[in-house]
């Protein structure tokens, strides 16, 4: 992959969409994680407005010290960058109290979950507060396999959903993003603890990437292949998560009404 050149494909894909659009720059959350850093630091590189925002949420101190550092490095290189930090711990502590003291509520196996999921929730409902306020597009951070894979998101726009993590490690490299956010363990830090993306989902990146481009193949190149236990195990893996969120992936169902049904009655 040429990751300069892609660096600067989508870049002017930013500044090519900020315009239409009425915007007046973007808004990135910002974690400590590679994708996080990668998508800011193209926000930047647009020269519009970029708000980088940190929320930390029971989050561990070596999320906290990469994402500041590559914070304090987008604001001394980019002047067009401001940074705001919004502590969500007690928010969400607040959302966890009140919801576990109603009576409907059901503490199972999925409970840690729903809470993980909630964490991403307030992120996002935080963005948007800050896009509203200033005028601002919330610029997406998660790539292909995230995206189209097995994740989902809620955002504006997707600059680096073509992506695969590896090319994500490789453009983030030529833009100097640090070599400890690259090289660390990727985490979604949704649980308050040390697990990663690969304890939860049970496959690594690469992986996932190998699977994805695997089905992507026409049935014909995927005739006659002899898969290992563990690319086995590893297909299964991608094919249930990525079903389970396929609905995420395309537009919202609507129901459609038949316009005989929504016209006047006579």
């Amino acid at each position: 992959m040429q990751a300069e050149k892609v660096a600067e494909y989508i870049t002017k894909w930013l500044k090519d969409y900020l315009g239409p659009s009425h915007s007046k720059g973007f808004v990135v959350g910002v974690s400590g994680g590679i994708d996080s850093a990668l998508v800011s630091t193209l926000c930047a590189r647009t020269g519009a407005p970029t708000l980088v925002i940190e929320m930390p949420i029971h989050q561990s101190s070596a999320e906290v010290q990469r994402s500041q550092a590559h914070i304090n490095w987008l604001t001394s290189k980019f002047p067009n960058v401001t940074d705001a930090k919004v502590d969500l711990t007690e928010a969400f502590e607040t959302f966890q109290k009140t919801v576990k003291s109603n009576e409907i509520n059901e503490v199972n196996s999925y409970s840690d979950v729903a809470f993980a999921n909630m964490r991403s929730r307030l992120r996002m409902v935080n963005l948007y507060y800050f896009a509203s306020l200033k005028g601002y597009l919330v610029a997406g951070t998660g790539n292909k396999v995230e995206d189209f894979g097995v994740g989902d998101g809620g955002v504006d726009i997707s600059p680096i959903a073509d992506l695969l993590k590896s090319e994500v490690r490789a453009v983030a490299d030529v833009l100097g993003v640090s070599y400890e956010i690259i090289k660390a363990p990727p985490t979604d830090g949704l649980f308050g603890d040390t697990r990663t993306d690969e304890d939860q989902i049970g496959a690594s990146y690469d992986e996932l990437e190998w699977a994805m481009n695997h089905l992507d193949l026409s049935q014909e190149q995927q005739g006659g292949v002899t898969f290992t236990d563990r690319q086995k195990k590893v297909l299964e893996i991608y094919n249930q998560r990525h079903a389970a969120n396929l609905h995420k992936m395309v537009e919202i169902p609507r129901c459609i009404i038949p316009l005989e049904l929504k016209a006047k009655q006579a």
